[in-house]
């Protein structure tokens, strides 16, 4: 069995070297048009042509994309992006045909072309999750309100805009028309004229601004009690202030194995020659994804079997036996990767954890917090515990793996399954999604207790999962709480980018109208800058939400191991002990009534 291991290691290990020395990173790197050149080598180069024309981009929201790795539209190479824009009939009868027909293919089919463009959005987004924590060390409480309200207001003011928008347009000629007649457009401008669609909008933001008053008032009592909690992390904080910027740390560790994965997989998807696949205009063509020829495709009956559709270039690859692994070897990529994004969580839980730990079992508060506790914890974390934390992210990628290949088979069998088929491969992704969160749950509660105690990763679950276990009210009414409000900071500072972003790709700015390039096509770009805004405030909210998960296991341990007297003091603050206890008294007699 060892010698098998052995030999399967060194072979998949020769088939990584076969793919850096085989793979041409060019062939991705640089656009791919639909005849497999790529513009580094197509004579394309001398006309100045390098610029990918794409004629229909919504084919490539399909799911498909990720695993073809190849938009299923025409794509042409063009020296620049059209500035203009009209119908086949109206393009051929005026003067300006020369100017079309560069965009288009025989057959004379004319499409649509996105241009994109960076902003400062994410960077503006880190900015300010670094003030937002700062300021939440002074003024917690009022930060947190100020949020709470900050959100009701731009929904109101959402609310507002909506109806004065959907008050102009009432009555305007050709406004009342209804979206269903209008079908879908790539120009989003066209529904912004409909009444109907800010009808919509007012409803969706009407129904959404209820539902968080509603919790808002229910969870009323628990949010002093979460306030508590925050000021007592910022007080954690406060004394080590090195923890707001290890989300630096842990972004360059992320795009580290995000540029190995990348290059890996780039030499892998670059090695070989150019293939062709069937691309229909629909999936009930019984030749779709099917290997083809470009010079021969049109003496085929593929085209008369399915009609439009065209013989398009895929990907690189072979029929080696090296390019038949290739799937395989992605997969092992693909897994190493996702370990390594784990471990890298894992391991700036364990440091923060170890950290604010060292703040919490310190009698005397301040004197006796240990120097560089940040630093130490990060030391321990990676001499004594990288075995702990490489077992736990090894669990927890096996099943993100196993979810990925279900949602790869359930693309597949798509077209093919049963009804039968079909529930069992929801239920399968539905258990597995649930299985994922339970283990990361698990895992950050371990992780805190590794840092504290230094057990190993399953001697630390089992005790964090019972210590939890009883105190579930506590639970349930303080992490869920605090979760709910740095989730709505997190929506405030993504929603604030987010009309920043709007109002800079609309040009409604004056300061910068001149500099702001002509989009046309700009919600890519403004969802892009609202995602990655999210994602940015959550990675610095996460040393935040760490060190209230730390405490407050450290507080149900500690009430454990401590009764409050002399020879076994509590090392929680006086008015935690307090405001926790009277919280769990509140929580107590509304259960009874």
């Amino acid at each position: 069995y060892d010698i098998h291991l052995k030999l399967g290691s060194i072979e998949k290990l020769l088939y990584y070297v076969s793919a850096w020395i085989h793979g041409d990173p060019r062939k991705v790197v640089y656009p791919t048009d639909s005849h497999g050149q790529f513009l580094e080598k197509s004579s394309v180069l001398k006309l100045h042509k390098a610029i990918l024309f794409y004629f229909n981009m919504l084919k490539c929201a399909n799911p498909a994309v990720l695993i073809n790795l190849q938009c299923p539209t025409t794509q042409l190479c063009v020296s620049k992006c059209p500035d203009r824009f009209s119908t086949l009939l109206d393009a051929w009868n005026t003067k300006n045909w020369d100017y079309y027909r560069q965009f288009c293919k025989p057959g004379f089919e004319i499409g649509i072309c996105m241009c994109l463009c960076h902003c400062s959005g994410l960077v503006i987004t880190m900015v300010v999750s670094l003030l937002f924590i700062l300021l939440l060390r002074y003024t917690a409480s009022v930060l947190l309100w100020l949020t709470v309200f900050g959100v009701f207001g731009a929904l109101n003011y959402g609310i507002w805009h909506c109806y004065w928008e959907y008050d102009t347009l009432t009555g305007k000629p050709g406004a009342d028309v209804a979206i269903s007649d209008i079908g879908l457009h790539t120009d989003f401008s066209i529904y912004l004229q409909l009444s109907q669609t800010w009808l919509i909008f007012m409803i969706s933001l009407s129904v959404i601004e209820v539902i968080l008053f509603i919790m808002v008032i229910f969870l009323r009592m628990r949010l002093r009690i979460a306030i508590a909690l925050l000021e007592e992390g910022s007080k954690a904080i406060s004394h080590i202030m090195t923890t707001l910027f290890y989300p630096i740390i842990t972004f360059f560790l992320l795009a580290i194995c995000i540029a190995y994965w990348a290059v890996t997989a780039v030499f892998l998807a670059s090695s070989g020659n150019a293939v062709y696949k069937v691309t229909p205009t629909d999936d009930a063509c019984m030749y779709a994804n099917l290997t083809c020829r470009p010079k021969t495709f049109s003496q085929t009956n593929i085209t008369k079997v399915c009609p439009g559709a065209q013989c398009l270039f895929a990907f690189y690859g072979g029929e080696s036996v090296y390019h038949r692994y290739i799937l395989v070897l992605h997969l092992c990529n693909l897994f190493a990767f996702l370990w390594l994004v784990n471990f890298t969580i894992a391991l700036g839980q364990c440091t923060l954890a170890g950290a604010f730990a060292s703040y919490y079992w310190a009698l005397k508060k301040p004197d006796d917090i240990p120097a560089c506790p940040l630093y130490s914890s990060f030391s321990r974390a990676i001499r004594y515990h990288t075995g702990s934390l490489a077992f736990g992210s090894l669990i927890l990628a096996v099943v993100q793996l196993a979810r990925i290949v279900l949602e790869y088979l359930d693309h597949k069998l798509r077209g093919s399954q049963n009804a039968c088929a079909r529930f069992l491969f929801c239920c399968l992704r539905c258990c597995f999604y649930c299985l994922e969160r339970f283990i990361k749950f698990i895992n950050r509660n371990a992780y805190i207790m590794i840092a504290i105690y230094g057990k190993s990763f399953c001697t630390s679950s089992r005790d964090s999962f019972c210590l939890l276990m009883r105190n579930i009210i506590r639970v349930a009414v303080l992490d869920k709480v605090t979760d709910f409000l740095l989730f709505l900071g997190k929506l405030l500072i993504s929603g604030s980018v987010g009309v920043l972003a709007f109002f800079f790709f609309t040009r409604k700015i004056p300061v910068i109208q001149e500099e702001v390039p002509s989009l046309n096509y700009f919600w890519v770009p403004l969802l892009t800058v609202i995602f990655g805004s999210y994602m940015i405030a959550h990675g610095f909210f996460n040393v935040y939400a760490m060190c209230v998960d730390t405490l407050f296991l450290c507080f149900c341990e500690d009430l454990e191991r401590n009764d409050g007297s002399s020879s076994r003091p509590y090392y929680m603050s006086p008015g935690l002990h307090k405001i926790l206890r009277r919280g769990e008294e509140g929580a107590t007699l509304g259960t009874a009534s």
